[in-house]
């Protein structure tokens, strides 16, 4: 029997020869190379960020920081979310009333600030370190409260016989090295502080009163 002779084909274009078959070769389209390169990079984003899930590890165990969130809102949740809610009504007022402090004026506080701890013996970054605070928030703490002396206005105004009953009160003297204008000054800030305290409390509950808050979580 005449033996049959079948010619090897040539592959044509877009094939490849792979193991004496001839399979096709697709290029990967536009869209499966971003699919790709898009799961390339969430693993390295999870990679590098890591500690926005996991906080820590013990003996190999992971502690999420969802599980930290959960257990410090256990904590304090109720009184951290009652804070927010102050700052965030205070700063809508603020804004409503189109009260706001310069950046210098915030400085020569912090100045001040600087001296009386350096007349202690230390150092503000120590200060601040001691209180778990920063300078940053110590400039927002300054802020607010210069804006809300403004906002309080003449509520927060001493007078003379209010410093005079305030020594006859509690006996206050002045410093052997300190004036008599010195002193009745520094009685004057101690007054105007705690009508600052007052006041503002008072100012705020009227804020929360009339605002329209709703809660999705209660705290215990």
């Amino acid at each position: 029997m005449e033996q049959i002779h079948i010619p090897e084909s040539q592959p044509a274009t877009g094939e490849k020869k792979t193991s004496g078959l001839h399979m096709k070769y697709k290029k990967p389209t536009p869209m499966v190379i971003a699919a790709g390169g898009a799961v390339l990079l969430i693993i390295v984003a999870l990679f590098f960020a890591k500690g926005m899930f996991v906080v820590a590890t013990v003996n190999g165990s992971p502690i999420s920081r969802l599980s930290v969130i959960r257990e410090l809102e256990k904590q304090g949740g109720k009184q951290t979310l009652q804070v927010m809610i102050d700052k965030k009504l205070i700063a809508d007022e603020l804004a409503r009333k189109n009260i706001s402090i310069t950046p210098e004026s915030v400085d020569e506080e912090i100045r001040k600030i600087e001296a009386q701890v350096a007349g202690q013996g230390g150092t503000l970054v120590d200060a601040l370190a001691m209180q778990g605070m920063t300078i940053d928030a110590l400039r927002e703490q300054i802020t607010m409260q210069k804006q809300l002396e403004i906002a309080l206005g003449d509520k927060l105004a001493v007078s003379a016989e209010e410093i005079d009953a305030f020594i006859i009160d509690t006996k206050a003297a002045p410093h052997d090295s300190e004036t008599q204008e010195d002193f009745r000054k520094e009685i004057e800030e101690q007054i105007r502080q705690q009508k600052f305290q007052t006041e503002a409390q008072q100012w705020v509950s009227s804020l929360t009163e009339s605002a329209k808050i709703k809660y999705y979580v209660e705290y215990k």
